[in-house]
């Protein structure tokens, strides 16, 4: 749970804090163990019972990735299927709370944040998104709805996979699902220009589907969590745990942020932030005019004509150093509502992504 709290902080990119903040939390992007043989067994019988392999006729005990809650198995079904199964690391649900708890101490004593910055209502928060990504059930449900609901999108038909569930074997701590194959996003750099942008344009089309009319958003847009087939151009969208639903009223005000920028309309704008649940502290009006400076930046790709190169133009570095603008010269600290904090995760991940890929 320590290593999740660090996943979420750093936000899977490292331009959007300080760097030395940065440099401590990336440590927990990928520092997880394999479990022990006799451990994993223990867990595999605790949720199938004796003689569990009897569901399988080849189960792989190494496994073929790991997190920072679980690790990841191949197998083969009694009849043939061949599975992916996420297996869940023992007491992770259990020592949620005082890891939590250990890391913001960690993080307050460190210096590395701001004295006057409150950040309780963000760590509550933390707990509960980690409570509920150490539910394989929650996930399973959040899986399937993801199915039936992009199973009738109108987003490039048939462009979206997402695996199939087995729920007869999928237990709080086994999440098992169908193996899906493709290609890592991370070595997509070399591919031709048309094929980069086009996974973006979908990844973006997704995220806006998810806010505007499913208002479910899966809120982690780590690297790991897709897959791009070559042969096919499908994508494949593999984690559901950090999925969240979000209020209409929120989902419109996002909207109505959208439709503000591509205005240029600052009124508008700031008029949307405060119904998200900014300005809800004392803030004088350079502060506020400050914080509005942040959202539009934040919003550039939306109002931009023509391609807009997310690598050239910085974004994400440059949405830094406004808000340290924010913080130092303006003095403003502000805890953002929890529904922004994971929802900037997302869209904030795209944005890296985006860079990462010299998507235009």
């Amino acid at each position: 749970a320590a290593m999740k709290v660090g996943q979420l902080l750093s936000m899977e990119g490292g331009e959007l804090l300080p760097a030395e903040l940065t440099e401590v939390l990336s440590q927990l992007q990928n520092a997880a163990e394999p479990m022990p043989f006799s451990q994993l067994t223990q867990v595999l019988e605790a949720s199938w019972g004796a003689g569990w392999d009897r569901h399988f006729q080849q189960f792989s005990f190494e496994p073929f990735a790991a997190a920072s809650i679980g690790q990841v198995h191949r197998a083969r079904s009694a009849s043939g299927e061949q599975l992916a199964i996420k297996v869940q690391y023992p007491g992770i649900d259990r020592s949620v709370d005082s890891d939590v708890d250990n890391v913001a101490s960690l993080l307050k004593w460190s210096g590395l944040l701001p004295k006057g910055m409150v950040i309780d209502p963000l760590l509550a928060e933390a707990k509960a998104q980690l409570h509920a990504e150490a539910d394989y059930l929650l996930e399973k449900s959040w899986l399937e709805q993801y199915r039936d609901r992009l199973g009738l999108s109108e987003i490039h038909p048939g462009a979206l996979i997402v695996p199939r569930c087995y729920p007869d074997l999928t237990t709080r701590k086994t999440l098992v699902m169908s193996y899906e194959t493709g290609t890592s996003l991370n070595q997509l750099a070399g591919q031709p220009q048309s094929i980069r942008n086009q996974v973006v344009e979908r990844l973006f089309s997704l995220f806006f589907k998810e806010l505007f009319e499913f208002r479910m958003v899966q809120t982690d847009a780590n690297f790991a969590n897709f897959l791009f087939r070559e042969d096919s151009h499908q994508l494949v969208l593999l984690d559901f745990g950090a999925t969240r639903t979000f209020p209409k009223r929120i989902a419109n005000a996002y909207r109505d942020l959208i439709l503000g920028a591509i205005r240029n309309d600052r009124e508008h704008i700031e008029a949307a932030i405060s119904k998200i649940g900014f300005f809800q502290e004392q803030i004088l009006p350079n502060q506020r005019k400050a914080v509005v400076d942040v959202f539009q930046q934040a919003c550039e790709p939306f109002s931009f004509e023509g391609c807009y190169d997310f690598q050239g133009h910085r974004l994400a570095s440059r949405i830094r150093e406004a808000g340290m603008h924010l913080s130092t010269r303006e003095n403003y600290w502000h805890t953002p509502p929890a529904d922004a904090l994971f929802l900037h995760r997302k869209l904030a991940g795209l944005y890296l992504l985006a860079s990462r890929l010299g998507a235009c």
